[in-house]
């Protein structure tokens, strides 16, 4: 699904969460929590969980995250752009398009942290309690947790917002939910019990559940709102922050509950520190960008490498006003790329989708439109110890060869597919040689038009499918590549909710269904793939809005199990690197771009921890205002 901030060079905007895997008894009695024994069984009790049994970096009595600054002060405004237009406040459902951070309002039993992988902390429970199986686990939450009306946040919240993704969620959720739970049960009003079916990977029981948020039974029996439908009352959260002002697209603005129930919590100490988040929405990025000059928002994640090696020597910047940062990060790459629809015919053929592959050239778009920022994505682990190099191990074949009658060719005895390398000219004549030779294999022959038929005489034809003007020097290129191959290739550029109708399921008419060719989307994946896997690339994942390029594949969907079903690193290792090989194989993508840092400009009224952790810019979550450098500004005449 394409993010809420449009996509110009690389992606924007705020994070996305992450599930992650289970723990191991033997590394859970390693955590600080105690262990006890109820009817000889040994129960663990714990503040955290990790998936492969380390002990979590953070023990039980930890006072605040060491990426905090715990005396930020608590104040201000930070004010961002969004592109395009919204109609809904329901970030869960396929319909409609949402507001930007329309999800900010609610919590889950345990989170993440921004310098850690594969650990989950308590916030909504104080403790969790597992056998060591995993057969089952218990959140003994916190009796003075809150939703933002004041109303307490119970048990029986926590199983009918279970019962409510169960039933209205997205179908590729629904069906990861109904894999893993077989019940769940109050057990009384601070403590919630969930059951898992034996056959479930036992890595990601407890973090699945742990992560569903949570909302209110009373807000949802009182509107007689739906999960799965666009509407533009937000619902009740317990976050920090609560809706208080929108503008349809135009602005929204969130302010800081000051009876957020948890401020106080460790997990929560130099977090949260702005009064406002405000979202101001513009046409395109372009828009956008003037948007910053004249002070309308006040911090920009440039995604354009245009716009930062150029665009930036306007008066508010040369004047120190604004102030550009190159903050480097160790984030795994999102796998942007240029997405084939595979539910159109045309590229059944894999050898169609490799010659689309070879006609886009990324060193000549890197040198001549992106100033050498950036580099070229390979894997869909890209940046990480998960991407596939060389030939295949022996423990990666044991995996694959039980598979090889389903296997694209060159998995098993090939190193994994590359992006292809051009030359310095935008159209590199031996790829276009390449590209040529396959087509004509696949029966789409040159006429004496220079278009390439089928046997039935159709044309080749491939649409782009864009909402960002900005993104318009990157495609046409590909466009003129494509053309000079003998496919009719275009660019159609439409307003962004035409774009959102026809990138989604359509339930009501399904012909209009997922209407594009090829169009840029991403893939994360994540450090500790597991369960998600399977919205983005599995069956289950084929109706909703994830699995774009419409992939089911039987050889895909088995070693996606193998990656779920690894119980330890190494396993998930061999297992993801086996993944990545056959997901590559099958060219479903041409591969994009990232670069290893956030490009950030803003007005110098803002400060960060230093160094920032390793995983998240967190501009919104843990940097603070500077009223003294605010003041100043305004006194300049920098801000409105």
């Amino acid at each position: 699904m394409k993010p809420s901030v449009a996509l110009a060079d690389a992606p924007s905007g705020p994070a996305a969460r992450a599930l992650v895997g289970g723990l191991s008894l033997a590394a859970a009695l390693m955590l600080a929590g105690a262990t006890v024994l109820r009817a000889e069984e040994a129960v663990t009790t714990s503040h955290a969980i990790t998936t492969f049994g380390d002990a979590p970096k953070y023990p039980s009595d930890f006072k605040h995250l060491d990426y905090v600054n715990p005396d930020a002060p608590k104040g201000g405004e930070i004010s961002e752009p969004a592109f395009g237009t919204f109609d809904s406040f329901n970030p869960y459902t396929q319909k409609g398009r949402a507001a930007a951070l329309s999800n900010i309002a609610y919590e889950e039993m345990m989170v993440g942290t921004a310098d850690e992988i594969g650990a989950m902390y308590c916030l909504i429970c104080e403790t969790i309690e597992y056998p060591a199986d995993k057969a089952w686990v218990i959140f003994n939450m916190r009796p003075e947790a809150r939703f933002s009306d004041g109303s307490p946040l119970t048990a029986e919240d926590v199983e009918f917002t279970y019962q409510l993704f169960r039933e209205e969620g997205l179908i590729s959720f629904r069906t990861v939910l109904q894999e893993f739970v077989e019940t769940v049960e109050v057990l009384d009003p601070h403590r919630i019990k969930y059951i898992f079916k034996s056959d479930s990977a036992p890595r990601e029981r407890i973090q699945m559940a742990g992560g569903l948020p949570v909302m209110s039974k009373a807000w949802f029996e009182k509107t007689g709102a739906k999960l799965d439908e666009s509407r533009m009352e937000p619902g009740i959260g317990s976050g920090p922050y609560v809706l208080e002002s929108f503008d349809v697209n135009q602005r929204v603005v969130y302010r800081r509950n000051p009876d957020y129930w948890g401020k106080d919590l460790p997990i929560a100490i130099g977090q949260n520190n702005f009064d406002r988040i405000r979202i101001e929405y513009f046409g395109d990025a372009t828009a956008a960008l003037e948007g910053l000059k004249a002070g309308a928002y006040t911090f920009r994640n440039e995604n354009s490498s245009k716009n930062w090696a150029t665009a930036y020597d306007f008066p508010a910047a040369a004047k120190g006003w604004i102030v550009k940062r190159e903050l480097k990060h160790g984030n795994i790459a999102t796998g942007q790329s240029f997405v084939m629809n595979l539910r159109r015919e045309k590229f059944q053929d894999p050898r169609v989708r490799e010659a689309i592959g070879l006609m886009f050239n990324f060193e000549w778009s890197n040198e001549s439109l992106f100033y050498g920022l950036y580099r070229r994505i390979n894997s869909f682990w890209e940046n990480s110890d998960l991407a596939a190099t060389g030939l295949p191990s022996a423990e990666e074949l044991a995996l694959l060869e039980p598979l090889k009658d389903q296997l694209p060719p060159g998995v098993l005895d090939q190193e994994p597919a590359m992006a292809p390398v051009s030359g310095d000219r935008q159209l590199d004549r031996k790829n276009l040689r390449k590209a040529a030779a396959l087509l004509d294999e696949a029966g789409w022959t040159v006429g004496d038009d220079g278009m390439r038929r089928n046997a039935a005489g159709e044309l080749l034809t491939i649409e782009f499918l864009e909402d960002d003007p900005a993104f318009d020097r990157v495609v046409n290129p590909f466009v003129e590549n494509l053309r000079a191959l003998g496919v009719d290739a275009k660019l159609d550029r439409v307003d962004p909710a035409q774009y959102t109708k026809r990138v989604r399921p359509d339930a009501a008419n399904a012909a209009a269904s997922f209407d594009f060719d090829i169009i840029t989307d991403q893939f994360p994946t994540g450090y500790e793939p597991g369960a998600g896997l399977k919205q983005y690339f599995g069956k289950s994942g084929l109706a909703d809005v994830f699995n774009t390029m419409g992939l089911s594949h039987p050889a895909v969907d088995a070693l996606i199990e193998n990656v779920i079903a690894a119980d330890s690193k190494a396993e998930m290792h061999v297992a993801a690197k086996a993944l990545d090989r056959v997901l590559r194989a099958l060219r479903f993508w041409v591969p994009q771009w990232f670069k290893d840092s956030h490009t950030v400009a803003y007005y110098d009224m803002y400060a960060h921890p230093d160094p920032l952790p390793p995983y998240a810019l967190g501009e919104l979550s843990f940097w603070w205002y500077d009223a003294e450098k605010a003041a100043a500004l305004k006194a300049a005449g920098a801000l409105n």
